[in-house]
C-alpha cells in the first residue's frame, strides 16, 4: 500500500516544529550563555538549517515502513534529535567562538527536545492534514 501524504503536510509540520524548536533554542542558550542576543543568534541561525535538515527527515521517513506508530514515533525522534543535536552544537560553537558552549547547548537540547520532538509527532498523528480521504476513513474507523 503506498502512502498519499502531501508536501503540504510535511510544509506544515517543518514549520511547527521549527518554532517550538527555535524558541527552546534561544531559552537553552540564553540560559547557558547568560546573553540573550547569544540566544537569538543561535536560535535564528538554526531557522534555515533545522527547515532544510527536518524536511528531508520527513520525506525519508515517509517510506521507512514501520507501521506501529509509538514505535515510529520513539525512532523518529531519535534519529531527528541525533541529527539536530549535531547541527545545534556546530552552530553554537560557530556563534559563541567555544566549543564547550556548543556541547553545554546540544546536549542540553537533547533532553527537552527529545520530549517536545515525540508530543509534536504524537500531536501530527492525530491531524489529518494533508492525508488522502482513503487513510483519513481508515483512522476514522480504528479510532471510532
Amino acid at each position: 500500500m503506498t502512502k498519499k501524504v502531501s508536501y503540504k503536510r510535511h510544509l506544515a509540520k517543518t514549520i511547527t516544529w521549527r518554532l517550538v524548536g527555535t524558541l527552546d533554542t534561544i531559552l537553552l542558550s540564553w540560559a547557558i550563555t547568560g546573553n540573550p542576543f547569544t540566544g537569538l543568534k543561535i536560535g535564528l541561525a538554526e531557522v534555515v538549517t533545522k527547515m532544510l535538515l527536518y524536511y528531508f527527515h520527513e520525506r525519508i521517513w515517509l517510506n521507512a515502513g514501520i507501521d506501529d506508530s509509538r514505535k515510529r514515533h520513539i525512532i523518529k525522534t531519535l534519529t531527528w534529535r541525533a541529527l539536530g543535536t549535531l547541527d545545534t552544537i556546530t552552530l553554537s560553537w560557530i556563534i559563541s567562538g567555544d566549543p564547550f558552549t556548543g556541547l553545554k547547548i546540544g546536549f542540553a537540547e537533547v533532553i527537552t527536545k527529545m520530549m517536545l520532538y515525540y508530543f509534536h509527532e504524537r500531536t501530527w498523528y492525530k491531524i489529518n492534514y494533508g492525508l488522502d480521504k482513503r487513510n483519513r476513513a481508515k483512522k476514522w474507523r480504528r479510532t471510532s
